[in-house]
């Protein structure tokens, strides 16, 4: 993907609901290992994790907003992880976007426009009502409205999909997880390095988790 800002508006007044699922699976892969040092290198737009940096574990969630599993992992699954994993201080949770479309890349932008300690509050939002906005037949006006329960005013919604430096983030962001560490659906997660994707359940999850512990 090497979305430009006027295509990437263009785009997602353009999208709907079909091109949005294409490439998000919920078959479940594991066992296969990345190079840590690479993978454990910073994003260029900065990593955004919850948890202790000191955490034993680390998990990395590469998503797509447009991901239904993605979608029912964080409403779903990831609750229970912070409660037994996170909170406790035994792992941490870095998420890197992974854009399967335009509105998704859109969605990631807007989660980085809004003041820092409110990024994972928007992606939540964003999740939760993922059918608000992302599958319709105009999702342009839809994320425009949903942006604005987020406290985006359409100056600031368009100042912000207009940031090419921010694209050029994101894009970034997803060619190296696919050029480098093979990602090629929504969700993969890397859990001290070891490669897993598809749709977990907190049992499968935990138990790869448990390993490192």
């Amino acid at each position: 993907m090497n979305l430009t800002r006027r295509k990437l508006l263009a785009s997602t007044m353009a999208l709907g609901l079909g091109s949005a699922l294409t490439t998000a699976f919920p078959l479940v892969a594991l066992a296969e290992t990345v190079d840590v040092a690479k993978l454990m290198e910073a994003s260029p737009l900065g990593e955004k994790f919850i948890g202790n940096e000191d955490a034993p574990v680390t998990i990395i969630e590469y998503a797509s907003l447009t991901c239904g599993h993605c979608a029912n992992f964080h409403k779903g699954v990831l609750p229970e992880i912070k409660k037994q994993y996170i909170d406790t201080g035994k792992a941490r949770m870095i998420f890197r976007e992974f854009p399967l479309d335009p509105v998704a890349a859109a969605g990631f932008m807007l989660a980085r426009c809004a003041p820092e300690d409110k990024y994972f509050d928007v992606m939540d939002a964003l999740f939760a009502d993922q059918r608000a906005w992302a599958f319709t037949n105009d999702p342009y006006n839809a994320m425009l409205n949903f942006s604005k329960q987020l406290g985006f005013t359409q100056e600031s919604f368009e100042a912000c999909l207009t940031n090419q430096s921010l694209l050029d983030g994101v894009n970034a962001v997803r060619d190296k997880a696919g050029n480098e560490f093979k990602v090629d659906s929504t969700p993969t997660f890397f859990i001290n390095g070891e490669k897993a994707t598809g749709a977990l359940s907190f049992e499968e999850m935990s138990k790869i988790i448990d390993k490192y512990l």
